[in-house]
């Protein structure tokens, strides 16, 4: 297999030979480490830039060494130079923060050098050609995390959220472990393209097996229900530190499932399986995200909802859109927790608008009908123009007008002005436009590269069905829930998802608590 000078390929050296240099100097204000951490920061969004300039001009690409499970590839298609130039820039912006976020630390150097080598760990781990460099560069994101969440090694709560994020990203690395040696069995190659072409004429046991243990391994390192409450405690750490987790490592789950998605795919119990544990996932953790009064807390709960979405995207078989919802979420989560200091000040500031009119359930019927009707308008336009989309895609955009159809009844209480009902209205149409919109852009640019969602049979129907009334039924009970909030039983529920139902209380006991972080 020849070198390439792919440019992306050598994003990641700049990265390591800062944090090497600042290893030396992992002390209060370091001489250059600063500039040259943000400095390499940029250099290597420069070279993830150059590789998507190249995948265009000459085709994607592999570089490599080695043979058997000991093949070291890292490999240029749309999906690697999409994740490079994301976690790049998001790197970039994470590392220029830290510069005043971390001035005046006593190890304020320490830190810049293992920011910079997870960036680095992650940068291959998108990039990854082969079963043992997806391994071992999940591995190496785990430990760098690990030392970043115990950057205040003082903090009992940060030893502790560090102690469950050890647990289940090791347990995720172990079953990730045992995929790849199932999958090797099953296929004999560890070449990720030559896996994936193989695994399309069908999957035997072992590979069956393998998969299941790629699913486990994604939902462990999605946060996925009901293993999320490590996610929800790293606030201890530094807010650079969130930013990269809940911008991109939390990602990696997700990643995980697209490059190896023709294997997954040919699993329909795996699909069934990431379908309904992510779309409960997604569901409660939104539940429980509006229970919380903490910027960066509701923020942590979001992400557990967002990945579990994403998750339910997969096991549709919608890759394309999985990948586009890896993009957005990153974008939006990096901005959310980097601008979380100010997001108080902002929302003091804001004029209230006086009392909001309170949906009744005609209202409420009628706006999501309303919705519902606007979606299937422009699901038709589309399918005229551009082509008909599969059912599950229909699904996805119904459940996502559900979310709009809580603001359209708004719009539609008695008491609300006819200006609100207008913008409600136009708010529902615009997001079915701009879901179809989406949805053509990932299927140009990533489709080509990812399989087609499967032929909708019973499983699939089912799974279909059983989604969109999940995420209906809570999307009118919440747009319903100001007639019953003041219920006791409402104020009772309230405490327990403000909670997260204590099943992180559970896990605390199950790892002895305090006990196992006094030991770090």
């Amino acid at each position: 297999m020849a070198f390439l000078p792919v440019l992306t390929f050598l994003a990641p050296l700049p990265l390591l030979l800062v944090a090497l240099f600042a290893a030396t100097r992992p002390g209060r204000r370091p001489a250059a480490v600063p500039v040259l951490a943000e400095g390499a920061a940029a250099l290597g969004m420069v070279l993830a830039l150059g590789g998507v300039v190249q995948l265009i001009l000459a085709g994607p690409q592999v570089a490599g060494f080695g043979e058997g499970m000991g093949l070291v590839a890292l490999r240029l298609d749309a999906v690697s130079a999409t994740m490079a130039l994301l976690v790049s820039f998001v790197g970039w912006v994470v590392v220029r923060y830290s510069r005043s976020y971390l001035d005046g630390e006593a190890r304020e150097g320490a830190f810049h050098g293992l920011m910079l080598a997870v960036l680095a760990a992650v940068l291959l781990l998108v990039q990854s050609g082969s079963l043992a460099v997806l391994v071992l560069a999940f591995a190496a994101v785990g430990m760098g995390l690990r030392h970043l969440l115990l950057f205040y090694p003082e903090r009992a709560e940060a030893r502790r959220a560090a102690a469950k994020f050890a647990l289940v990203w090791g347990a995720g690395d172990l079953a990730l472990i045992g995929a790849v040696a199932l999958l090797w069995m099953a296929f004999g190659t560890a070449d990720i393209a030559v896996l994936t072409e193989a695994a399309q004429a069908g999957l035997p046991v072992a590979g069956q097996v393998a998969v299941a243990l790629l699913v486990l391994a994604a939902l462990l390192k999605t946060a996925a229900f009901p293993l999320h409450g490590w996610l929800t405690e790293v606030m201890e750490a530094p807010t650079p530190v969130s930013a990269l987790l809940h911008a991109g490592i939390i990602n990696g789950g997700g990643f995980l499932l697209v490059r190896l998605a023709e294997v997954v795919q040919g699993s329909p119990g795996a699909m069934a399986a990431l379908v309904m544990l992510g779309g409960f996932t997604a569901l409660f953790g939104a539940a429980v995200m509006l229970t919380q009064s903490a910027v960066k807390t509701a923020l942590a709960w979001s992400t557990v909802a967002q990945m579990g979405f994403m998750l339910l995207q997969c096991g549709l078989g919608l890759w394309a859109l999985a990948v586009l919802h890896i993009v957005a979420h990153s974008m939006y989560k990096a901005h959310a927790f980097l601008s979380s200091g100010g997001a108080v000040q902002a929302v003091a500031a804001v004029r209230r608008p006086g009392p909001v009119a309170v949906p009744g359930l005609a209202a409420v019927l009628r706006a999501f009908a309303l919705a519902l009707v606007l979606y299937a308008v422009v699901a038709a336009v589309f399918g005229l123009f551009v082509g008909p989309k599969s059912e599950q895609a229909l699904a996805l955009g119904a459940i996502l007008i559900f979310g709009v159809a809580y603001l359209v009844a708004q719009g539609l209480a008695d008491a609300a002005p006819r200006a609100l009902t207008l913008r409600t209205g136009a708010a529902s149409l615009a997001a079915a436009v701009a879901y179809f919109g989406f949805h053509v852009l990932a299927g140009a640019v990533w489709g080509p590269h990812l399989p087609a969602a499967p032929e909708a049979g019973a499983l699939e129907w089912a799974l279909i069905v059983l989604a969109v009334l999940s995420f209906g039924i809570v999307a009118v009970a919440q747009a319903l829930f100001p007639l019953w909030a003041h219920h006791p039983a409402a104020a009772g529920l309230r405490v327990h998802l403000a909670n997260g139902l204590y099943l992180n209380a559970v896990l605390d006991r199950l790892i002895g608590g305090f006990r196992v972080s006094k030991s770090l």
